[in-house]
Formats: structure tokens, sequence, C-alpha cells
């Protein structure tokens, strides 16, 4: 098995390793690959057993210690700030009414066009991702830069996913100073209260300025990815799409059963803290533990016709997309707002949207899962 394969098309590699090997040792990734769905919450759950804090973990990395790179009392501190103003009602009205003006000013730009075609990942997911992480976070930089940004800070989580022995690229040591910058500024500016400033006095600057990247990068790659995807599984399904149309209260189906055929991201890291079996494997501590995502949402034990986009599935978030346990995403009902808005823009403004045969764009990618351009016509 190759990280090409895993990069490309996964799922029917990931399907013959869930039902011969569910715990398997991919020397091209390192470590182990966790793929059934009870062995993967096993693991998501136990951060005593299976923990992020540990120096290889490529994220901390390139920002330095986060809510995503530390485990318990340390983890909460940093996650527990962001978290209650992310909770509140007022901050999640005001995003969720950011989310739709966005989306629809985006879609009505593509419409004013008057080509009839369109790239939606850069032209809409992206876009939406970018604004509404630029008003939570009160950042008063552009989008553009917000993207240069993140593009490079993703781009060296994934080189480093794909090559633990490399060096964190310089593009990316420049764009966290640059990023530190901004969030400094916007933490002595005062004005507005953002989700940033809400934890100002809880932790230090430094801490702050480490965890708006992770809620940058990961506010801006997994939802344009899930936007972008939900978009893909929808207009690829004429008869998800006909019902969807007939019935927009499917929306969230929709965006659910996309979660959970494609996540977009489609894998995450543990380290072992201690020998362990888990499944079948023997796992030695320290050992990377890699948990797919992807293969376990489609788990037949799990999910019945688990490759089948399913608008009435009993359960539509039993998906582990967002993860579980105490690194379940906190953004989560976030990013299922700004694709709700999304796909509802989309579909009520460009009668007709389809994917353009002529150029297609399946999802691709080791962790982060997205089409590379989603071109579409009406």
């Amino acid at each position: 098995m190759s990280v090409t394969e895993l990069a490309s098309d996964p799922h029917q590699v990931l399907a013959r390793l869930r039902e011969s090997e569910p715990v398997s040792w991919v020397p091209a990734l390192g470590g182990w690959l966790v793929t059934r769905f009870d062995l993967a919450t096993q693991v998501l759950r136990d951060w005593r057993l299976f923990t992020v804090d540990d120096p290889r973990f490529t994220t901390a990395r390139v920002v330095g210690p986060s809510m995503l790179s530390l485990d318990g009392p340390a983890h909460r501190r940093h996650r527990d700030p962001f978290a209650r103003m992310l909770r509140t009602d007022d901050r999640r009205a005001g995003l969720a009414e950011v989310a739709q003006r966005e989306a629809a000013r985006l879609v009505a730009e593509l419409a004013r066009a008057g080509s009839g075609r369109a790239e939606l990942r850069r032209g809409l997911a992206g876009p939406l991702a970018v604004a509404v992480m630029a008003q939570m976070l009160g950042l008063s930089a552009g989008a553009a830069q917000l993207l240069a940004w993140y593009d490079a800070i993703v781009a060296a989580v994934s080189a480093l996913s794909a090559d633990p022995g490399g060096d964190v690229p310089g593009e990316a040591v420049r764009a966290y100073g640059e990023l530190s910058e901004h969030v400094v500024a916007a933490l002595t500016a005062g004005g507005e209260v953002s989700v940033l400033t809400g934890a100002a006095g809880r932790l230090e600057t430094r801490e702050i300025v480490s965890n708006a990247a992770v809620l940058l990068f990961g506010g801006i790659e997994t939802t344009e990815g899930l936007i972008s995807n939900a978009l893909w599984h929808l207009l690829g399904d004429p008869a998800a799409l006909a019902a969807v149309l007939a019935q927009p209260i499917l929306t969230g189906a929709a965006v659910e059963e996309s979660l959970r055929l494609e996540p977009a991201a489609a894998v995450v890291d543990r380290y072992a803290v201690a020998d362990v079996v888990l499944g079948p494997a023997a796992i030695r501590r320290s050992d990377l533990v890699i948990v797919s995502l992807a293969g376990a949402n489609r788990d037949p034990a799990v999910f019945a016709e688990p490759d089948r986009l399913d608008l009435h599935r009993a359960h539509p978030r039993q998906h582990l997309a967002f993860a579980l346990g105490p690194h379940f995403c906190v953004g989560a009902d976030l990013a299922r707002i700004e694709a709700t808005a999304a796909l509802h823009a989309l579909l009520s403004a460009l009668p007709g949207v389809r994917l353009d045969p002529r150029r297609p764009g399946a999802p691709a990618g080791l962790v982060f899962r997205k089409p590379p351009a989603l071109n579409v016509s009406w």
C-alpha cells in the first residue's frame, strides 16, 4: 500500500483492511492504520492510552502547543475559552447570519458573471469559510491574506504527515509569524469582542496565537473541504439532488452523508502511551496510531450500504467526521451551518446547476480530502 493509493481513491483499500486487518502496520505511513469503527472510537475516546501530546505531532511542529496537540488538563485549559465563546447563542446566531449573507453574496457574484460556469471550491467554499473565520476571530486581514496563511500552514502539516522526518517549510514559518502579528494586534486593539479576545486573560498571548492558527486552518481547510465535498456528492447524485430540491429540509441530511462518505479530515494521529493490544494488533509504547475516519465512516457493521448516499439514515450524525471524545471538533456546529448555507444559496439561485463532466473533480488528499477544483455549469 502506497501513500499515493491512500491519497487518490482509498476507499477500496480501506474496505479490504477493515475486513482482513482492521489495525494494520503501514510502512509508508510509519504507523498503525485503524479502519474499523469500534476500534477507531476506542482510540479517539481514550486519551490516556492514545495521546496527541507527542513531539512528532505534525500540527504542533508547525504552530506550537494548542488545544489540538495537548491532552488532559492542559488541553481543557486551551480549549475551554474558545468552546465557551462558540456555544453562546448570540455568537452562533451572528455567525450563522454571516454565513447565510456571505453564501448568498458569493453565489450572486457567480450568477452575475454571466458565463453559466464557475469553479466552486475557491469561488464559494473557500471564500465563505474565510469570511466566517475572519468574523469569528476578529482579524482585520483580507481574505487573500488569510487564505495565504492557511495554505502555507496546511501544506506544512500535509508535508510533515507524508514525510515525518522533514523540516517545517519556510513558507509556513513566515505565515505563522505574520499571523502572530495580526493576532497580537487584534488582542490589543479593543473594540468588538471576538473568540480570540474572549480568551484573553485565560491564556497567554502565545497560546492564543497557536490556537488561533489551529482555528484558522481547521475552520478554513476542513470547512472548505466539507462544503466542496457536499456539493460534489449532491450534484453527482441525481436522485439525491432531486430529493433535496423537492424537500430543502433534506439539505442537512445531505451534509451529514457527505461528512460520512468523505470526511474533510480523513485521518487523525495519536501516539500510544503504553504497550497495548488494539483489536488484533499488539501496539508498542510510542507507536504512531493513525485513525482512518474515512475507513471507520464506511464500516458496514455500523452503516448499512455504507458506500451509498442515503438521505434517510436513522442516525445521520453517528459518523466520526468531526472525531470523537475530548478532541471532537470545537467548530462542528459552525461548519454544518456554513455547508447548509452554501447548499441552500447555490441550489436556490442557480437552477439546473450540475457538475461539469469535462472537468471531473473527485476528492483527493492523504490527510485533508476535497476536490482540487469543483467545476459546475448551469
